[in-house]
């Protein structure tokens, strides 16, 4: 079985960074979003069994982001990570009151990513 994540990142380097550690995964296809406006664009296109997110982006940030998926049905029950410089108590809370699975700040260990996007897509 194949899984599909969405990586929803305006940096380049860390939306390469997230890409080539999930890569690592075998059997994950990535599918990536530079803005919260392309994710949107995207959503449509397969379903998908992750999705990981900024907050901090131009347009749509993470958060309206996140808030739209958890309130669209069919995408509601997609397990949902935040990759945030944003690395407060607050913010954390917050991403996670509006469904966040997870909040993972950055700098972070690949390894870290790879534990938790395994743990949600229930991969050993």
């Amino acid at each position: 079985m194949g899984w599909d994540v969405l990586v929803v990142e305006d940096s380049g380097a860390m939306r390469a960074l997230i890409t080539s550690t999930l890569e690592e995964i075998e059997g994950v296809a990535v599918s990536e979003a530079s803005c919260g406006f392309d994710a949107l664009k995207e959503l449509p296109r397969r379903q998908f069994h992750l999705i990981i997110t900024d907050i901090n982006m131009p347009d749509i940030n993470g958060l309206e982001l996140i808030r739209f998926i958890r309130e669209n049905p069919r995408y509601a029950a997609v397990p949902l990570i935040i990759i945030s410089t944003e690395s407060s108590q607050r913010d954390r809370e917050r991403g996670l009151q509006l469904g966040a699975n997870a909040y993972l700040v950055k700098p972070f260990a690949p390894a870290q990513l790879r534990d938790l996007v395994q743990r949600y897509l229930g991969i050993p």
